[in-house]
């Protein structure tokens, strides 16, 4: 006889990337690629059902010891996966790699996001939600993130800000990105807004867009009170701060708390 709490039915969806995905309702098996995604999960009172983790997922700090670790969020361990036997993979897009989701996707429900403002961000958890079977608590999540957006007033003056992400080479996030959302409802304006991505770029860049501040994100790469004076010798006027990247970059529930550290940043920096 069948144990009734956990028949599954399928249920068929479209992930962010526009792609059909048929699901086992509710999953009972899922593998997370992507950190922010994984805490978002957790958030979501569903950490027993997530079975396999990047080693990159370090919120909560309980999900890489009682999930499986199946590799980095650009080279999956397939051998891993396949053990834990999953029935939903949920992904994305920028985060991932392309040939490593389709290998998975040829076996397994694959969900994907797409994420490059706030309005993304939040339709993801409310997606993620539905497709875990937590529509009401994600549902919840997303109205008081938007919320605690909605009290930030815009800036009349934005302060024109490098934000870098890495060192050797320099890269910074630039327009297209997730970052370059926050930055503007943080209260800045992007000095590198007109190139894409993650450009990299050299000294004599920075110098030339004369920021009035320039931002050092602690990850990817973990920017510390060490390289404040290696950017400060290069623009003197601008002072150089190092912020949370967490709160600028991951997309799921940890976007409750960006919109306070937002409001701190605009009471020390933006004028």
């Amino acid at each position: 006889m069948s144990d009734l709490s956990t028949l599954t039915i399928p249920l068929t969806l479209t992930d962010q990337m526009g792609r059909r995905v048929v699901v086992p309702y509710p999953p009972q098996r899922i593998v997370s690629l992507v950190p922010s995604q994984t805490e978002l999960l957790f958030d979501l009172g569903l950490g027993e059902r997530v079975v396999g983790v990047t080693k990159f997922c370090i919120h909560p700090a309980k999900a890489r010891q009682q999930a499986t670790v199946i590799g980095g969020t650009k080279n999956f361990d397939f051998e891993k996966i396949s053990a834990l036997k999953p029935d939903l993979i949920i992904g994305n897009k920028e985060e991932n790699y392309q040939a490593g989701i389709e290998q998975l996707a040829a076996h397994y429900p694959v969900w994907l996001s797409d994420i490059s403002n706030l309005t993304d961000a939040l339709r993801m958890i409310r997606q993620v939600g539905v497709v875990v079977g937590a529509k009401t608590k994600a549902d919840q999540l997303a109205a008081d993130i938007e919320c605690s957006f909605a009290q930030l007033a815009p800036v009349a003056s934005p302060v024109p800000a490098a934000y870098f992400i890495w060192r050797k080479p320099y890269m910074v996030a630039a327009t297209g990105t997730f970052i370059d959302d926050m930055l503007t409802r943080a209260g800045f304006a992007n000095v590198f807004a007109p190139q894409q991505r993650y450009p990299e770029v050299s000294a004599e860049q920075l110098a030339a867009a004369a920021p009035r501040i320039i931002l050092l994100s602690s990850e990817p790469y973990p920017f510390s009170a060490r390289h404040v004076a290696e950017f400060q010798a290069i623009c003197p006027s601008a002072p150089v701060q190092i912020v949370d990247g967490e709160l600028f970059s991951w997309y799921g529930s940890r976007l409750q708390n960006s919109a306070a550290y937002f409001a701190d940043l605009r009471a020390t920096v933006v004028t």
